[in-house]
């Protein structure tokens, strides 16, 4: 089995991963077709986080495929961007993952809590970045 090489954000990709700028987020579905949604990204020490919800299409993709893709871009310059591949490498669920999505709608929509909709549950997705190539 082949060593995965952990990537460390740095410089340019971090900064446009910590600003509001929207990443766009690839997920495998089970037949192998490739979905892309638009997300709210984050940083944890040198992990990417998203979140999203239970039912969701690429919450069902990244619970039977570790396998992402994201590409950020700051909101100034979208030719510049980053194309970031890697892996989730934990799925957080409760109490923790709801606090995540109002730290994200206060960062990208300054303020207030994420509107959560009754029995819904939010995930914090932790993907670890393995390659990253920066352009622009």
């Amino acid at each position: 089995m082949a060593t995965r090489q952990r990537h460390h954000l740095r410089g340019r990709v971090r900064e446009w991963l910590e600003q509001p700028n929207f990443a766009f987020l690839a997920t495998l579905m089970v037949d192998g077709r490739p979905h892309v949604s638009p997300v709210w990204v984050d940083t944890e020490d040198d992990h990417v986080l998203v979140n999203t919800a239970e039912g969701r299409v690429k919450a069902s993709n990244v619970q039977h495929d570790e396998r992402v893709a994201l590409s950020v871009s700051p909101l100034d310059d979208p030719y510049a961007h980053a194309d970031i591949r890697g892996r989730v490498v934990d799925i957080v669920r409760g109490e923790e993952a709801e606090q995540h999505i109002h730290r994200l709608h206060q960062k990208y929509r300054g303020g207030g809590s994420y509107p959560l909709r009754p029995g819904e549950h939010r995930l914090k997705v932790v993907i670890e970045p393995v390659a990253v190539k920066v352009s622009g």
